[in-house]
């Protein structure tokens, strides 16, 4: 569905099918990057925490109000799936 959605608003394959490996990659851009590690961060939050240097980064590139909309983006979709998980829904092809 996201890929889907992401070809239509003119993303390329390259960039969808490398979203994996976005750390190794040079054609995603630093704001991209710092939100990807973010998100990484957020939903393994158990675990990986934001540390202080990754909120330095982010800040660096988002200012406080596209701050707070990253984070509350990352954990509604966050929430979407865990919510789609535990009512045992699976990926289907279209």
């Amino acid at each position: 569905m996201h890929a889907s959605d992401a070809r239509k608003m003119g993303e390329t394959e390259q960039r969808i099918y490398c979203l994996n490996v976005w750390n190794e990659c040079t054609f995603y851009t630093p704001e991209e990057k710092v939100a990807l590690e973010l998100s990484e961060h957020i939903t393994l939050i158990p675990t990986k925490r934001v540390p202080e240097d990754l909120y330095k980064r982010v800040r660096e590139q988002y200012d406080e109000k596209q701050y707070v909309d990253l984070v509350l983006i990352i954990n509604q979709i966050n929430s979407w799936n865990r919510i789609s998980i535990a009512m045992g829904n699976t990926a289907t092809e279209k």
